[in-house]
């Protein structure tokens, strides 16, 4: 069953990028979905994430992962 992992970015945001970079390779064998999320166009989002951004949400999940984060953090985070 797979499940879903939104990573919430904006266009520009050389720390997104980053983060896609740790998080796109540990996805590939895994049961996990990314998904990215511009925050710029829902202004709740905005007000959420603005400054927090890169976040990884897993679904379902109450407790999101904030930049910064690396490969192993992920790892725990996922599992």
């Amino acid at each position: 069953m797979t499940k879903k992992l939104y990573l919430f970015t904006t266009d520009g945001c050389h720390l997104c990028e980053m983060a896609l970079a740790i998080v796109q390779p540990l996805l590939s064998d895994t049961k996990w979905q990314l998904t990215l999320v511009e925050i710029s166009e829902e202004a709740s989002l905005v007000e959420q994430y603005g400054i927090r951004i890169p976040v990884l949400l897993k679904e379902g999940a109450i407790e999101d992962l904030g930049w910064p984060f690396d490969q192993e953090q992920v790892v725990s985070y996922l599992n």
